[in-house]
This record gives C-alpha cells, sequence and structure tokens, in this order.
C-alpha cells in the first residue's frame, strides 16, 4: 500500500489562542477597567489568532547558535551567531511591545496584567524568548529605580524600546561555579579605575568567571560583583552595568562587534537539555568595563527587582507552555477518531483528562495574575503595604509551583496524543524540555523554599497573608457558601496549617512541603476570590467556576500536601540519619546532615 492510501489522519489546526483559552477572557473582564480590557481585548484577540500565527512562522527557523572562537588565521574572535529566526522572534516581540508596555503604562497598575497576558500567549511558540525579553524587563525596572540620569537617557529607553534597530536586551550575571545560588561565594572582583569617567558611572574593571550568562548575543548585563572583602560576603557585592561590545552605543548600520572589545571572552556555549536556541555561554572577564549602580556594597539589594520579575516571567511561561500543550491536545481531540468509534471529543474518559488539565491551568494563571496585579499595583505605588507584603510571599511561591505543577500536566497532554505526541513535529518534546528550565532558572524550589522562610519572618507579611486569606473565604456568600462548605472547611484547614507551620521557625524538612501547601492554599483563595465575582455578577462561567474551584481543592492534593506538611514537623531528630543511610548506605562512617543546614543557608539569601 503506497501512503496516500488508506486511512488518512486530518490534522489539527489550533484555534484563536486567546477567545478559546478557558481563562483569560473571563479573568481579565475581572481585573481590568472596562475601558481598558474594550482595547486590550481586541489586541489580545489579533495576537491570538493572526499574530500567533506568523510567530510560529517564525520560530520555525530558529536554530541552535554557533560560537566562532579563532578565524582562519588563528586570531581570537568570539564571533556568535544565532539564527535568523531568533533574531525574528526576538524584533516580533519586541515589536508588540514586551516588555515596552510594562513601562508605557498606558493601563497604568494594570499593564502588567495586560503585557504579561500577551507573554503567556506566545509562550511555547517563541524559543524561550521571554529569558532575554525577562532580564531586559528586570534591568529596566533596576535602572528606572537606581539607575544614573545617563543610563535613563541612553541606555532604559532601549530597553523597553518597539523598535528593534535599536531596542537592548539584557543579561544577568549572578551564578558563579563556587555558589550556584549563594551570590555570598562570589569570586568576580570590580576594582575603580582611577581618573576614568563615564557618564553612566563609576567605572570598574572587572575580572572573574560567570558560569551561566544566559542570552550571550544581549547589549548589557547586570552583574554583581566583589567590590569589598571576600569575609563581608554578600554584604561586599556591588551592582554593575557591563556592556558586552564596544561601543555601547553606535549607528544601526555598523556590523556589531565581538564581546572581546569589552575585554569578556566567550568560553564555550552551554550543552543544554532544553532552551537549545537560547546562548547561554560561560564568560570570562578579564578586565571588561562596568558601571556601578547605586552605592558600593548594595549590590543584592539592587539586583533584587531583577529577581523579582525574572520570577515571574518564569511563572508566565509554564503556565504558558501549559496553555500550548492543552491547546495542542485539545485540537487533536476535534478531529482524531477512535477506531469505529467516536471522535477522541465525545469520549467521557479521554475528556476527563483534558478537564484535569485545565483544571491545573486555571488554578495556575489565577494564582500567577494575582502576584502579576499586585507586582503592577507595587510598581505604579498604588499597591497597600498589606498587597506588597502580599507580593513578597507570592512571588517565589508562583515561579516554583508554576514550573512544578506544569511540567508533570504537559507530559500528561503529550501522551494524549498517543504515538503522535512523541514526535518532534508536534512541538512537545520541544515545549516540555525548554518548560523544564522553570524549575532551576532563578531558584530551585528548595531555594526558593528558603526565600519563603526569610519572607514570613519579616514583621506583619505572615499576617497580612493571613487577613487578605480570611477577608477571600468570608466574602463567599451565604448561599455559595453552603454548596462549597466541604472545599471552603479544607482550605481553612490549610491556611491554618501554613501559619503553624511558618510560625514555628524551626521547620528544616518542612521547608518544601511547606512551600507546596502555601501555594495550593493560595491558588484556591484566588480561584475562590474569581468564583465569588462570577457567582454575583451571574456569568456565563459561574457554574463551571463554582466546579472548577471545588475540583482544585477536593481533588488535586492540598489534602496531600497538609499531610506531607505534618509529616515532615512530626519528624523526629532521627529522620536525617536514617535519610542518609537510605542515600550513601549504612555504617559509622556516614554522617547525617546537620539539622541547622536551613538556617545557616538562610543566612546567605
Amino acid at each position: 500500500m503506497r501512503i496516500e492510501e488508506g486511512f488518512q489522519q486530518t490534522p489539527y489546526t489550533e484555534p484563536n489562542a486567546y477567545t478559546t483559552d478557558s481563562v483569560l477572557p473571563s479573568l481579565l473582564k475581572r481585573l481590568l477597567p472596562a475601558d481598558a480590557l474594550r482595547e486590550v481585548e481586541s489586541d489580545l484577540v489579533r495576537f491570538g489568532g493572526e499574530g500567533l500565527a506568523e510567530l510560529r512562522e517564525m520560530n520555525a527557523k530558529a536554530a541552535e547558535p554557533q560560537l566562532i572562537q579563532y578565524d582562519n588565521w588563528g586570531r581570537r574572535v568570539d564571533e556568535l551567531r544565532t539564527s535568523e529566526g531568533w533574531r525574528e522572534v526576538k524584533a516580533y516581540l519586541q515589536r508588540e511591545g514586551i516588555p515596552g508596555i510594562f513601562y508605557e503604562r498606558r493601563y497604568d497598575a494594570h499593564s502588567r496584567v495586560y503585557g504579561f497576558a500577551k507573554h503567556l500567549l506566545s509562550s511555547g511558540s517563541s524559543s524561550v524568548m521571554y529569558c532575554p525579553l525577562g532580564m531586559a524587563d528586570g534591568a529596566a525596572r533596576v535602572l528606572e529605580l537606581s539607575g544614573s540620569p545617563a543610563t535613563k537617557r541612553d541606555i532604559l529607553p532601549r530597553l523597553i524600546s518597539r523598535d528593534p534597530e535599536i531596542a537592548f536586551t539584557a543579561g544577568q550575571w549572578m551564578t558563579e561555579r563556587p555558589g550556584g545560588s549563594d551570590v555570598s561565594q562570589t569570586e568576580t572582583v570590580a576594582r575603580p579605575v582611577p581618573d576614568a569617567t563615564s557618564p553612566y558611572g563609576p567605572v570598574y574593571s572587572i575580572d572573574g568567571f560567570k558560569w551561566f550568562s544566559s542570552a550571550t548575543d544581549s547589549d548589557v548585563a547586570v552583574a554583581l560583583a566583589r567590590t569589598g572583602s571576600v569575609a563581608s560576603g554578600s554584604r561586599g557585592l556591588s551592582l554593575l552595568l557591563i556592556p558586552l561590545r564596544r561601543p555601547l552605543i553606535r549607528p544601526t548600520n555598523e556590523p556589531r562587534p565581538s564581546a572581546l572589545t569589552n575585554n569578556i571572552r566567550i568560553h564555550r556555549l552551554k550543552n543544554k537539555v532544553g532552551t537549545k536556541i537560547v546562548p547561554t555561554a560561560e564568560l570570562e572577564l578579564a578586565g571588561a568595563e562596568g558601571y556601578l549602580i547605586g552605592e558600593p556594597g548594595a549590590g543584592v539589594k539592587l539586583i533584587a527587582p531583577v529577581l523579582n520579575i525574572t520570577r515571574m516571567h518564569s511563572a508566565v511561561t509554564s503556565i504558558g507552555s501549559l496553555r500550548r500543550c492543552i491547546a495542542i491536545a485539545t485540537a487533536f481531540s476535534h478531529v482524531r477518531r477512535l477506531p469505529g468509534k467516536e471522535m477522541l471529543n465525545e469520549n467521557v474518559v479521554h475528556v476527563a483528562e483534558l478537564a484535569k488539565a485545565t483544571v491545573v491551568y486555571r488554578a495556575l494563571t489565577h494564582m500567577v495574575f494575582g502576584a502579576v496585579l499586585l507586582l503592577g499595583k507595587t510598581e505604579c505605588g498604588v499597591a497597600t503595604e498589606e498587597e506588597a507584603m502580599r507580593l513578597r510571599l507570592l512571588t517565589p511561591a508562583v515561579k516554583s509551583f508554576a514550573a512544578d505543577r506544569a511540567s508533570y500536566v504537559m507530559e500528561e497532554c503529550m501522551s494524549l496524543l498517543g504515538g503522535q505526541g512523541y514526535m518532534e513535529e508536534t512541538e512537545f518534546g520541544t515545549i516540555i524540555k525548554d518548560a523544564w528550565v522553570e524549575k532551576i532558572w532563578e531558584g530551585t524550589a528548595a531555594v526558593l523554599a528558603l526565600d519563603m522562610i526569610r519572607a514570613t519572618s519579616k514583621p506583619g507579611v505572615l499576617g497580612a497573608f493571613v487577613s487578605w486569606a480570611n477577608s477571600t473565604i468570608s466574602s463567599c456568600p451565604t448561599e455559595l457558601a453552603r454548596r462549597l462548605s466541604v472545599p471552603l472547611d479544607t482550605l481553612r484547614k490549610g491556611l491554618n496549617e501554613i501559619h503553624s507551620t511558618y510560625t514555628t521557625r524551626s521547620i528544616t524538612l518542612a521547608l518544601r512541603p511547606a512551600l507546596m501547601l502555601f501555594s495550593h492554599v493560595t491558588s484556591a483563595l484566588y480561584l475562590l476570590e474569581h468564583t465569588v465575582w462570577a457567582h454575583a455578577n451571574s456569568e456565563p462561567t459561574a457554574e463551571t467556576d463554582i466546579e472548577v474551584f471545588r475540583r482544585w481543592v477536593q481533588e488535586n492534593g492540598l489534602d496531600q500536601a497538609m499531610q506531607d506538611v505534618q509529616r515532615a514537623k512530626a519528624a523526629n531528630a532521627s529522620r536525617p540519619k536514617a535519610d542518609t543511610q537510605i542515600v550513601y548506605g549504612a555504617g559509622p562512617e556516614r554522617e547525617s546532615p546537620k539539622a541547622h543546614l536551613a538556617e545557616k543557608v538562610t543566612a546567605h539569601l
């Protein structure tokens, strides 16, 4: 039989990503003012349809970068070559207003919601371009808050520009070989250059080795370097703005120079599991010129906005990648017929699996965009003190939880296409492998769990969260509360467990379970907030929102998360020793991990 003969499967077609999304239209209706919604929605409808179709054509041309270290005469050139597709995707998203929308602030605090909605729709179709664009966003915020007048005049406008001819992207250089996420062990040293002047700030000569430089094709980087003594740890670190190539500002028709022009050597490109298209490198800084941002020794504090913003980009990338996987699996269900039977979209077992995936997507999206709105309010100076405190807790939680839950569900979506899901042509493999990095980039779950301990130790932070949670639960009208009595009771128990856990300062073994429980409860609270709104306004989605809330609380692991926390808190002192023996084998020479390890690590964060 020839391939053209016999059964021919009808290919699936992905519909408009915005109009068919199960969350965004209703969520934006609640979050945005009516006049803003009218403008934003028309753009999102266009972007979710013809916009994404155009973007995917560009993305199909993206290929892995190449590093040419030497020319044919043996001269060191360190020429980084990126693909046409990569450059087109970057330019396209910059024209679409990423990260420009955030700083134009046409919709004030809601500009973050609008911009991140476009991010969500295009994740999984853009070669992880939100890595350099997210870091450009973070660098722009740093310069907006702490930059010199010259950097605000010359560099900030380029980081947020919609014109790809002049727009900059940025890197963020923190990770080094000794410490990973522990920046107190930074080896890179920055020394003032006598008599050197620059309008961008005091000039420093920087020597060191940065172990992970994502988006090495960027124009600038914000980097931590040691200006104080080694003994001063993270208090001896300063923040610097480093041009990757010099001159930094040059005519657009001039060829892009090598990184060697600023004494930066590209040691090698990283051979990663995923994110293959992103040019991530090891960089040797041998007298690179950089400009001090803010005061010496304040580097960790000054770079915090970059971390907060890139963690939000990471969370949105996770849920956006999940959205694309669900969209593919749903589209396939409309064209695939079981042998001699019904279509997949008529098969109750298949639809049940899609519903499970969609419930998770809804919960994650409501939680993440709850944090996004708080970020916008904080940046515009309209957040209350309690909202700012809640954002401090939500930032590490949304990043960690979205990556953890989305990765598993994406794999389930792939299986819904059977063998075809495992084929590269469906893009599941690329989307899933690229999304895995979100479990690691900008902090693993363990690091973020420690950050939660640090956040909850601040006076008033935990209390502000509990107050908001109780207010959200109390907002449920009597009739609706009766219908949801079981999940509401579970939610109250989870909230009580969070409060008792984080007010017990020694929770070493419960660190990660506590983060997961906090995230389960918080996502449920945001679902409840939306459910109450939909019910009160007789929204067409009201009954579905009620059912999603119920399923999320009762069927998606909140009870298990509470049990995990309780089990970890109840573990006795012999647990670490037993863990060591399980992992490394029994024997008198085996030492168990120190019980105070978490407290020691927390001190370095």
